[in-house]
């Protein structure tokens, strides 16, 4: 498959992603001729790949938006079958260092998060892969609840970062964002700050979205629950 040019418009990607929309990673994967892999712990950033790849988005894995032009970042959620997200949304890396006079709204997490095309995909028990289905896209902008609610997380977090406490860190900390280590293998490390004020070395993190801030997009945007 010849690769796909970015979207010129949001109304573009828009129509790009609905017509993905109930089909199966199988039959996407094949169009865009790209294997599917053989074990599901191989899996890992493979939906959000192909995703990429059949949308055209063109961020790559650099620090930058899914679809550049756009100002719009792409995130798979993996459904299970109560209809919401079987776990956490990575979002971004976590800085460890050069924290000082850094804001919420100049962060990249916010930045990151500012527009965002979520694409709900099956992800039950004992189905395989490509018989996954993708379901309805939904673009969404954070409102000023959930930019208040993962303000204070993020100030909380980046609190203990800034002090040197980020091995304190752990999953209970942070109601709707929370941040877990973050590595392909588990013996990288990247510069920190310690207790003492000094650089250390430490595991990257990861910002994630917990699955209840999730499940409240979809309820707002798919399942028409009343806020």
């Amino acid at each position: 498959m010849q690769k796909i040019a970015p979207p010129k418009s949001i109304e573009s990607l828009l129509h790009r992603a609905h017509a993905l929309s109930g089909r199966k990673l199988a039959e996407i994967a094949a169009e865009c001729r790209q294997p599917i892999p053989s074990s599901q712990k191989r899996a890992k950033g493979w939906i959000g790949q192909l995703l990429e790849l059949a949308l055209g988005a063109d961020g790559g894995s650099q620090a930058l938006h899914d679809f550049l032009a756009l100002g719009v970042e792409l995130k798979s959620l993996p459904i299970a079958e109560n209809g919401y997200a079987r776990e956490s949304t990575y979002v971004c890396t976590v800085p460890l260092t050069d924290l000082t006079g850094c804001s919420w709204s100049e962060s990249w997490i916010a930045r990151k998060l500012h527009r965002v095309l979520w694409i709900p995909v099956e992800a039950f028990r004992h189905q395989s892969l490509g018989e996954r289905r993708v379901g309805q896209p939904i673009l969404w902008q954070p409102n000023s609840w959930e930019t208040s609610a993962l303000q204070a997380d993020w100030e909380e977090l980046v609190e203990f970062i800034a002090l040197g406490d980020v091995e304190e860190i752990n999953g209970q900390f942070g109601q709707y964002l929370q941040i877990r280590p973050k590595a392909a293998d588990a013996k990288a490390r990247r510069l920190g700050i310690n207790v003492d004020g000094y650089n250390s070395l430490t595991l990257p993190r990861g910002f994630y979205l917990r699955p209840k801030f999730t499940k409240q997009i979809l309820d707002r945007n798919l399942y028409f629950v009343s806020e």
